[in-house]
């Protein structure tokens, strides 16, 4: 009997260990899902108005996807689409309903089906750090501190240093009447109080809402700020209930969070979300392709890409050039060939990269915010569909780039950016290989692409001379260039390869 007891004993160990296996099998996340591919990031009010009030709505987009699809991209990052009362819609006051300027939610879920038989996926703007201060919830929790929606904000106690500055170092304590309020972004973003379980379940219904209708994914505003500077793992923790919670639901779901720090700050978010905005690289390419200088960028990746990997070896990055936050890129390079140059280094890099729009047409815009979010460029004159939500400062007048412009022209930096995009989606190495970088005279970029036992050479010419590149190589390649335009010389141990001004060879 004592024998049949200790196998039953020992049968049940089993299958709770095998249960438990099977559970953190699951929980796992497999990126070999999230990668493959290119994101294009779109403020709705600027790009396409659909009705003629100025604004730009869902229906535009929806009759502008086969824009976005010729472009070659398979996936869509939308700004904030929910209800605010500000322009930019990063101050929330309804998560489930559509701002009515842009179109209803039937408007959405149309435009979201549209995309998906385009092959394109969606993924919007979730901003859960702070609400708007006219969201019903803190509406509510201002009229009493015996509200049942008091905590589910921050507000001071008589411990609280009220003129300490918040993480970003700026003013973060407020006096809305009945108490002194957290908001570390903006007097009109009090911050969400996260150590409410409560919070935590509205947030997360609110998640499950939108990958019921479709939604493919998240861009995480501010994901670093959920808890202050002293409780990042808090701040981690939350990620991982977040993730879990979504892939639950949606299993490929993609979850890529703004954490605009360095690559260490970054790397532990890499665990439980999907990916994170390389704001470290977005800065090297601009400054190499600037100053026609690779040694700072040759130096600064094999420490961020190493960082990544430390943390989880199977991470996926998110480059980029620049976004809403930042002056746009040609603001900074002011070159066609230079812009070129900066798409290219961008495209051969691993991860998922994202677009913002009207990069692709070499639109300008510097700071105050409006500026970097002008209307779109149709038409180089006002043209059926251009917004006007704002007047133009940048993209107007002797340089006014546009589609029209662009669209037939073989040699136009739109026309470059689809080759671009296409090629990369159309080559595994790129969309989803490791990298390896090749220290090189400061004119030059080198990098090899792998993926198992694949690989690809990627060099560009930073200056506007013709160079004479030689790399020392530790595996033979072909020799075979399968992109770009150049004279290959291959020995035993070394590649000589003579690039033209601004160029990039990719070898096989």
């Amino acid at each position: 009997m004592k024998g049949l007891r200790g196998k039953i004993l020992i049968i049940f160990l089993v299958i709770v260990l095998l249960f438990n296996f099977s559970s953190c099998t699951k929980q796992s996340v497999d990126r070999t899902k999230q990668d493959g591919m290119v994101f294009y990031e779109v403020f709705v009010r600027a790009f396409y108005d659909s009705d003629g009030d100025g604004i730009g709505d869902l229906k535009g987009l929806t009759q502008k996807l086969p824009y976005i699809k010729s472009l070659g991209v398979n996936g869509i990052w939308l700004m904030p689409i929910f209800k605010s009362p500000s322009y930019h819609g990063y101050d929330v006051t309804d998560y489930y309903n559509i701002n009515p300027e842009y179109g209803t939610n039937e408007d959405f879920i149309n435009f979201l089906n549209e995309a998906h038989k385009l092959g394109i996926k969606v993924i919007i703007d979730l901003v859960v750090n702070h609400t708007s201060s006219k969201h019903p919830w803190f509406l509510e929790a201002d009229t009493s501190p015996k509200s049942k929606f008091r905590d589910y904000y921050i507000w001071a106690t008589p411990d609280t240093k009220l003129n300490e500055p918040s993480a970003l170092g700026t003013k973060q304590w407020y006096n809305k009447g009945s108490g002194f309020y957290n908001a570390i972004f903006w007097s009109e973003m009090p911050d969400l109080n996260f150590d409410n379980k409560k919070v935590r379940k509205e947030i997360k219904k609110v998640a499950k809402y939108w990958l019921e209708k479709g939604v493919d994914g998240f861009r995480l505003d501010a994901a670093m700020h959920i808890y202050p500077p002293n409780r990042i793992q808090d701040t981690l923790n939350w990620w991982k209930e977040f993730g879990d919670y979504c892939r639950s639901i949606k299993k490929d779901v993609y979850l890529v969070g703004e954490v605009w720090s360095s690559e260490r700050a970054i790397a532990p978010y890499l665990k439980y979300l999907d990916s994170c905005f390389n704001f470290k690289l977005a800065e090297g390419i601009i400054d190499a392709v600037m100053k026609g200088d690779s040694s700072k960028l040759q130096y600064n990746l094999p420490y961020i890409y190493d960082e990544y990997k430390n943390s989880y070896k199977d991470y996926v990055d998110a480059p980029f050039l620049t976004n809403h936050d930042m002056d746009r890129v040609m603001s900074k390079i002011d070159d066609i060939n230079k812009m070129k140059l900066a798409a290219s280094i961008l495209l051969t890099m691993p991860g998922n990269p994202f677009i913002y729009y009207g990069e692709e047409i070499g639109m300008k815009g510097e700071k105050p915010d409006e500026y970097i979010r002008e209307p779109f460029k149709w038409g180089k004159e006002f043209i059926t569909g251009q917004t006007r939500w704002i007047d133009s400062e940048y993209n107007i007048g002797d340089y006014a780039p546009s589609v029209e412009e662009q669209d037939k022209d073989p040699n136009s930096l739109l026309n470059f950016y689809r080759d671009m995009i296409k090629f990369r989606l159309g080559n595994n190495i790129l969309s989803k290989g490791d990298i390896t970088i090749i220290e090189t005279k400061p004119e030059i970029l080198g990098y090899f692409r792998t993926l198992n036992d694949d690989k690809l050479l990627v060099i560009h010419n930073l200056t506007d001379n013709l160079l004479d590149a030689e790399l020392q190589l530790n595996n033979k390649l072909k020799g075979e260039i399968i992109r770009g335009d150049g004279l290959v010389q291959m020995t035993e141990n070394k590649v000589k390869v003579k690039l033209k001004p601004y160029a990039t060879v990719i070898i096989k």
